[in-house]
């Protein structure tokens, strides 16, 4: 969780996006249980993450 924290932080400090493509739901769990999901958005596809 910290790593991905850290790269988020990175990314916007660098004026770019971090979004999670096609998570396994086991991982997408994780992320809601500690709200990093609120932080990192994730979708289903790589396509959609792109057109995001």
């Amino acid at each position: 969780m910290n790593a991905l924290i850290t790269a988020h932080q990175a990314a916007e400090a660098g004026g770019v996006w971090l979004r999670l493509a096609a998570p396994q739901q086991a991982v997408r769990r994780v992320l809601e249980l500690v709200g990093v999901d609120a932080l990192i958005p994730s979708y289903p596809s790589v396509a959609e993450a792109l057109a995001a």
